[in-house]
């Protein structure tokens, strides 16, 4: 068993960090990549309208010959996977010794 003085902690009864036994350990923080699933834009529905068409007979007399009309075009949504890197747990820092 170490005691404070085999340590090299001498009057170690100061609040951490001590001055004479802090040896600083530091550990990397770790981080991972997520993949997540993002809109890039939304649906959205077009309308293309079509005038009505005429035309003239051998009567001088104009006669419709298709009426007006609307179409709808649906577009889906479209998405993209984008990464993205998050920190799984900071920088870590303490006394090799005792702990603190």
């Amino acid at each position: 068993m170490t005691s404070a003085a085999s340590a090299g902690c001498y009057n170690c009864y100061a609040p951490p960090p001590c001055q004479t036994c802090y040896q600083q350990q530091y550990v990397q923080p770790q981080y991972r990549t997520v993949d997540e699933t993002v809109m890039v834009s939304p649906g959205a529905t077009v309308a293309h309208r079509t005038a009505a068409q005429y035309r003239t007979v051998m009567v001088p007399q104009t006669v419709m010959v298709a009426p007006p009309s609307v179409q709808y075009e649906r577009i889906p949504p479209q998405y993209a996977t984008r990464q993205r890197v998050e920190m799984v747990s900071p920088v870590q820092m303490g006394c090799a010794s005792c702990g603190y």
